[in-house]
């Protein structure tokens, strides 16, 4: 919710939508590679793992860098989202939710407890929920980026809050991905 909302004060509700779509087609494909097999690569393989967490969070630091740059090069108007067109900002937002380590450890240990190995194939199980995962998600992020997009319209009369705000909005992308390096390697918590 955080990367939709600081795309949506950072650009516009537009942006915000694209983000929540993105990062539910996002989700959907990781449910897809659950189901046939990815989790069990990320299980085996914990190189695998840290290659995945290290590139998301690079690229929410790229993200977040991007907006920090051009805060206040222009106006937190809905034509600013020229310079990010919604087919890019979709696909950035395919990129975060296929990149973040937190999603992939979550359909590793958490959709597993779920699957009843008696009944239907398991594949299918893993499928079924996996897509719940995203298709629960969009309706909270598109009222995030409603909201986001319209706190961003009342407080571009202010010269200076698209500056603040192109900050807040890239600082809160570099914090998620401090926190993917930090906090969700479960090597950090070795005491």
């Amino acid at each position: 919710m955080l990367y939709v909302l600081s795309r949506s004060v950072g650009q516009s509700r537009a942006a915000g939508f694209a983000s929540s779509i993105g990062l539910a087609i996002g989700g959907v494909v990781l449910a897809v590679a659950s189901a046939m097999g990815l989790a069990a690569v990320f299980e085996l393989s914990p190189r695998a793992f840290t290659v995945l967490q290290i590139s998301g969070g690079c690229y929410l630091c790229y993200l977040g860098y991007g907006m920090i740059k051009d805060a206040g090069k222009d106006d937190m108007s809905i034509k600013s989202v020229k310079n990010a067109p919604f087919s890019r900002i979709l696909y950035q937002g395919i990129l975060v939710e296929l990149l973040n380590p937190k999603t992939a450890i979550f359909f590793l240990a958490f959709l597993p407890q779920f699957v009843d190995y008696s009944r239907l194939d398991v594949t299918t199980q893993m499928l079924v929920l996996g897509m719940l995962v995203p298709l629960t998600a969009i309706p909270s992020d598109i009222i995030v980026s409603f909201a986001g997009g319209t706190l961003a319209t009342q407080l571009s009369a202010r010269p200076r809050a698209s500056i603040v705000l192109g900050w807040i909005s890239g600082l809160i992308l570099i914090g998620l991905a401090i926190r993917i390096f930090f906090i969700s390697n479960p090597c950090c918590y070795a005491g």
